[in-house]
């Protein structure tokens, strides 16, 4: 039986992969910083990474789910053996952020470009198979920082924001065909040490994305009208509540955030679910419609 650890087991991404693993036949050891409960085929590591990780070479395959900064750092520093398969996911956001005018979110591009060139550099040195995934905005399991927010809050005060200026185009990708792909991925050496983006199957402009988000909720939720000028004043608000936004991210409502997929499409048989959530995608299920 092959052997595979999984960093970030217990994020968006990872709850999805590790089921997939165990069906898959895999021997799974998950890292987590905190204690998770037990599931069948699935050994839990609790602790940091730089500190209480395993050594990579007592295993077949690394799936990287969490941040890859530190999982580059991680792999580049701990002591060679074995040549473990490698999936990393890092985000597209090196590509829509890297002419921001926040000076945080280009050190942020910068991190992510640094921790793929450490990445790929440290798997060449081993002999390692590595290939590095870039998501778009990934929602599905209830825990992201940018649609979950605006739902659960919505649900809340019975309104949500209906921004028709928005007509930049997004492309939310599920959680789950993002842990599909990885999990394709670890079990195959052909895709090589390459870079692929991945977008999820639609592309839909930021208003109509969050129309079907609002539509998506269990109970009635009033649109709510924000103009453009409101929407710079309503950032700062919005990140106190959990959030993730700045007023770079208001600028770019009006652009195309989309990824070239095309490349993934064609190696390896990408090809992800369309946007159509429901209350279950923002840990809402079971709440009554009133």
């Amino acid at each position: 039986m092959k052997s595979v650890l999984v960093f970030g087991a217990s994020g968006a991404i990872g709850r999805f992969l590790l089921p997939r693993l165990v069906l898959a036949g895999w021997s799974v050891t998950a890292m987590s910083r905190r204690p998770q409960a037990a599931q069948p085929g699935i050994e839990w590591r609790v602790g940091a990474l730089e500190r209480d990780a395993p050594s990579p070479g007592r295993f077949d395959a690394i799936a990287s789910c969490g941040p890859l900064d530190a999982f580059a750092r991680w792999f580049d520093q701990t002591p060679a053996g074995g040549r473990p398969r490698v999936v990393a996911f890092g985000s597209q956001s090196i590509d829509s952020k890297r002419d921001s005018p926040d000076p945080a979110e280009r050190a942020l591009v910068a991190r992510l470009a640094d921790a793929e060139q450490r990445l790929f550099a440290a798997a060449a040195a081993r002999g390692c198979v590595c290939t590095v995934l870039r998501p778009t905005l990934v929602y599905g399991a209830g825990i992201d920082r940018s649609l979950t927010p605006l739902a659960r809050h919505a649900m809340r005060w019975r309104v949500f924001p209906r921004v028709s200026f928005a007509h930049g185009l997004r492309q939310p990708v599920h959680a789950d065909d993002l842990a599909a792909a990885c999990a394709q991925l670890l079990a195959d050496d052909a895709t090589g040490a390459r870079v692929y983006a991945l977008g999820g199957g639609e592309r839909l402009a930021f208003a109509a994305m969050l129309e079907r988000v609002r539509l998506s909720l269990p109970m009635r939720c009033l649109p709510v009208p924000v103009p453009l000028p409101l929407a710079h004043a309503l950032a700062a608000f919005a990140r106190a509540l959990g959030v993730a936004t700045t007023p770079a991210a208001v600028a770019r409502l009006r652009e195309d955030l989309v990824a070239d997929d095309a490349p993934a499409r064609a190696q390896f048989g990408w090809n992800p679910r369309p946007f159509h959530p429901d209350p279950a995608t923002w840990g809402l299920a079971g709440r009554a419609s009133r």
